[in-house]
This record gives structure tokens, C-alpha cells and sequence, in this order.
């Protein structure tokens, strides 16, 4: 059994039209499946980078933030990232981190809404930081919080729903929410909805302007491939940016911010997003990372992702001993992401197992497993040697229980 999934991983690999781009990346003989926490290093960065510090910090010093470009960084790398999301020019600008623009977002989310919407919808599974600031946001506007799963998000937004806050993808479980209908209810109900695309940006279509996505925030450093840290972004769909009444006015989002006057005064457009001033050294590692998309398109991105997956969860019931690991990501093409979650009652033991014999995954405490597919550089053969590596394991690491047949997530409390 174990020739013919390795057969058919050659086959599927020489096939492949995306695994042309895997070059791109500086990899070694391990299998990668962390890209989900942290993308592989493009291979052409260092040099860029090399430059930015030499020649632009060294050489131009202060005169870079005119001729090397660095001031219009957040907007022009925005544009750039705006068609991995289905996002027009001008309405996206990076910056900061994914924490900080949540909070811009779900703050002037509800000064957008109408008065009398008290109360803001959040992501009952969502990635704990989306819940801390939401909570600390509505603390400080006179909302509540409700949390929710977000199946129940539609059925319950009504008069007094300001927004919902979303995740696109569950960072736990790797479920794929429905944005289009979500979005849809939301805006039936007078309400905004604000999406979460840190586990979809760069691994699936996201279609913000087609589906009528009102705020949207993301990171960088996770399928983007923009290095440890790298600067977020922050959507503002254009019908709302003259409304935009950001909580953290800084004099980078002033219409005049060298006129250094005490009132303050919003610039035009997605600019209003902007705070202090840009951290220019990671802005350059991500514009330079996103040279790897020339040419990729999002939809064959998913394609493959998909492939990937469903191959990974194949070889895994294939070669992994009984009952030892359960998936807990949807098997459902519409609502699955790009990652697989697999429940292990041993998972500490056996993901540091896995990490010492070169398959790089990560864990979620307590019991589930974690493997990120990034189709640029991920191919068919990673993904069989992943799951035949794992059953290894799973016979080397004794088992202490048996594993259920589902996985309990972190949740908010009720507010």
C-alpha cells in the first residue's frame, strides 16, 4: 500500500502546474506543514532586505522615505495584497499588527452602525486575541458581547446587532466559515460584518468586494509568507472610508501629516487606517515576499489545497493505526480551509516526535495536531511522507486513551 500512495504522489506531483513555484522558497529535506503559524522564507528576500539595510537605510538614510518609496508603503503594499482577497485598489493598508487592527476595526465598526445597536456579534471559536479585544472594544463603546458559534450568527442578528466579528477559518479546526451568507444575513439584519482572514488570505478566494465585506482584517506572516512579525492589514470597503472614525487617530492617517497641527483631521480613503510610523523593515520583507504570487492565481490555489488535503486525510486513514488519531476538519470541500486538525490523546508526545524526524507541524492543547498546506510549496510527496512518518509515531508512542470522535473548542464565555 505504502508504494502505491507513493506512486501516486509522484504522479500527482509531475502533474502539478503549481509546483513550479517551490523553487521560490528556501526549503531543506523537511516536510513544511507549519505554513499555517509561519510561511517558508522566499528565497529571493534575504537580498532584498540586504539592500533595504545597506543602501537605503545606509546610503539615502532619511531620503528613502521619498525616493526608496517608504512613506506610500502601507497603501501600495496594499494594493498589492488586495487581489488575494477579491479587494479593488485603495481600500486595503498594512500596518501594525493583526491584534491592533481588530480593534480599529470592530471600534469604528460600531460608530458606523446605527444608534440604538448595542451589541456586537463575535466568533464564539475564535483565536482567544479576536475575543480579548473585541470584549476590551465594546467595553469601551457601551456594546455587549455576544458570542456565538458562527452557524447561529444569522439566525440571531437582529434590530440591535452593530456587527459580527468572524474568523474565516477556525484556527483550531480548520473549518471554513460561510462568509458569502454570513455577510448576507448581517447586512439583512442592518448590521456590518468584519471578518477575520488570517487562515484564508493566500490559501482560498475570499471575494471581500463580491460578497459586500464591510471591514476585514488579516496577517502576513502565515500563507503570505512575509516573515516572523510581519506588518497586518486592514480592509475598509469604499462605501464606508468616508465614515471611517478609526479609535487610534495617529499623525500618519492626518489628511496633512507634516502640517504637525494639534486638531486632528482624517485623510481620505483607507489611509484613515494608517497610525504611526511604518515599520519599514518588515514592510520591505513583505513586499518583496509577494513577488511570489506574480502569475499565481487564488482559484488554483485552492485546487490544489483541496487535492492536498483530501490526499493527506486518505493516506492517514490509510496508514495511521486504528483509533489512534480522529479528524476533526470538515471533509466537505466548502467548509474546509487549508489546514488539517487531527485529535491524538498522545499529541504533545507524538507532534515533538514528528518535529524531530522532519515533518514540522504544530500542536493546539491539548489534543489536537495541526498540519498547514501552503500549495506554492507544498507538494503531493510532503503530504504522503507526512502521514506515513505519523503512523510511525503513532506505533513507536504507546497509547494512554482512546481518542473521541470530536473535539471540544475553545470558546468565549457567555458575556
Amino acid at each position: 500500500m505504502s508504494e502505491s500512495f507513493e506512486e501516486r504522489a509522484r504522479a500527482l506531483d509531475t502533474a502539478d502546474e503549481l509546483g513550479k513555484h517551490r523553487e521560490k522558497f528556501a526549503l531543506d529535506s523537511t516536510v513544511y506543514l507549519d505554513g499555517n503559524s509561519l510561511g517558508a522564507l522566499p528565497a529571493h528576500v534575504p537580498a532584498r532586505m540586504a539592500d533595504v539595510i545597506a543602501r537605503e537605510w545606509g546610503e539615502l538614510r532619511i531620503r528613502s522615505w521619498d525616493e526608496s518609496g517608504w512613506w506610500t508603503a502601507p497603501e501600495r503594499i496594499g494594493d498589492r495584497i488586495a487581489p488575494l482577497v477579491g479587494a479593488a485598489e485603495g481600500q486595503i493598508v498594512v500596518g501594525d499588527s493583526t491584534s491592533v487592527n481588530v480593534f480599529k476595526a470592530v471600534v469604528a465598526g460600531a460608530r458606523l452602525a446605527a444608534e440604538g445597536r448595542d451589541e456586537i456579534l463575535v466568533d464564539a471559536t475564535t483565536f482567544p486575541t479576536d475575543g480579548y479585544i473585541a470584549e476590551s472594544a465594546a467595553r469601551l463603546t457601551g456594546h455587549r458581547i455576544v458570542p456565538l458559534d458562527p452557524a447561529d450568527i444569522p439566525g440571531a442578528a437582529g434590530d440591535r446587532t452593530a456587527l459580527a466579528l468572524v474568523n474565516h477559518v477556525d484556527y483550531r479546526t480548520g473549518r471554513l466559515q460561510d462568509l458569502p451568507g454570513i455577510t448576507a444575513a448581517l447586512h439583512a439584519a442592518g448590521a456590518l460584518a468584519v471578518w477575520d482572514l488570517c487562515h484564508s488570505a493566500g490559501a482560498l478566494p475570499v471575494g471581500l468586494d463580491a460578497h459586500g465585506v464591510d471591514l476585514a482584517v488579516g496577517c502576513t506572516y502565515k500563507y503570505l509568507n512575509g516573515g516572523p512579525g510581519a506588518p497586518a492589514y486592514l480592509y475598509v470597503a469604499e462605501r464606508h472610508q468616508g465614515r471611517f472614525d478609526s479609535p487610534l487617530p495617529g499623525w500618519n492617517s492626518h489628511a496633512d501629516p507634516f502640517g504637525m497641527t494639534p486638531g486632528y483631521r482624517a485623510a481620505e480613503g483607507a489611509l484613515r487606517g494608517r497610525v504611526g510610523t511604518p515599520d519599514i523593515l518588515s514592510m520591505s520583507a513583505l513586499e518583496a515576499a509577494l513577488d511570489v504570487w506574480d502569475g499565481v492565481r487564488i482559484e488554483d490555489v485552492r485546487a490544489k489545497s483541496l487535492a492536498l488535503t483530501d490526499f493527506f486525510l486518505e493516506c492517514v486513514r490509510a496508514y495511521a493505526p486504528e483509533g489512534r488519531v480522529v479528524s476533526v476538519t470538515p471533509e466537505e470541500h466548502t467548509a474546509r480551509g487549508s489546514q488539517v486538525a487531527l485529535r491524538c490523546a498522545e499529541a504533545p508526545a507524538v507532534m515533538a516526535e514528528l518535529i524531530r524526524r522532519g515533518v514540522v507541524g504544530d500542536l493546539r492543547r491539548p489534543d489536537v495536531l495541526r498540519f498547514g498546506f501552503t500549495p506554492l510549496y507544498v507538494g503531493f510527496a510532503d503530504a504522503e511522507r507526512a502521514a506515513r512518518v505519523l503512523a510511525e509515531v503513532l506505533r513507536d508512542i504507546p497509547a494512554e486513551a482512546p481518542v473521541a470522535a470530536s473535539s471540544a473548542p475553545v470558546v468565549m464565555p457567555p458575556a
